[in-house]
């Protein structure tokens, strides 16, 4: 019996029916996707960045958007820098709300968004004098003189009084002594009001829903009680 031998193994291509031809593993290189496989992955991230467009973009420009604070006119309720998102829907089923903190494009210059508290509403007669703000209703001859937790700064000696229209609003910062407002360049249209804050996100400390809203009381006009929320 002859001894049992090992061979090395032959880098010449298999013979017989072998299964193709043969490439020593230091000549070999990394096979790349069949074509299908990459056109798939093209196909997948393409209906991916559709679905978010889709989803995304009609959410940021008529559900919610951010924004961020600047400025001092509604200290100490709101400081420059707080991380704010803002109802745009509510708006688009109701009216605006006294006491609301709504964001809205200055009128004098729709580029740019003011935040202001929502003072006089629709067809009111708004009055300034001594401190108070008081709001008439000419349809009724009656008036209410709000009741302002939310001013913490000292309260201006303002005389002024407006009537507004049926589509426009009197807003007001809470930092008076700080604020470029209604007193200044007048009512606010309600074409201009973007919608409410509806949370204060940043900085974490400062977390809230429905930031610095206050209900004077419940009716659209003149309520009950004033109470906050």
């Amino acid at each position: 019996m002859e001894p049992l031998t090992i061979q090395p193994r032959s880098p010449s291509p298999p013979q017989g029916g072998g299964l193709g031809e043969y490439t020593p593993p230091s000549q070999r290189e990394s096979a790349p996707f069949p074509p299908e496989e990459n056109e798939s992955f093209i196909v997948e991230i393409f209906k991916f960045a559709i679905l978010a467009l889709v989803i995304v973009v009609p959410f940021r420009f008529f559900v919610a958007q951010p924004f961020i604070v600047s400025g001092a006119s509604m200290a100490p309720t709101f400081e420059t820098g707080q991380y704010l998102i803002v109802d745009q829907l509510t708006y688009q089923f109701e009216a605006p709300k006294r006491g609301d903190v709504v964001i809205f494009r200055y009128p004098n210059d729709p580029s740019k968004y003011f935040i202001k508290r929502l003072i006089g509403l629709p067809g009111e007669v708004v009055e300034l004098a001594n401190g108070a703000t008081t709001v008439k209703d000419p349809g009724t001859n009656t008036s209410h003189t709000l009741e302002e937790p939310y001013v913490k700064t000292d309260l201006t000696d303002d005389h002024l009084t407006i009537t507004l229209s049926s589509d426009e609003y009197f807003v007001m910062g809470d930092n008076r002594g700080a604020s470029s407002d209604s007193r200044v360049w007048g009512p606010v249209p309600r074409k201009n009001i973007v919608g409410r804050a509806l949370l204060r996100l940043l900085p974490p400390k400062t977390f809230s829903v429905f930031p610095g809203e206050y209900t004077q009381g419940q009716l659209s006009a003149f309520g009950v009680a004033a109470k906050s929320s």
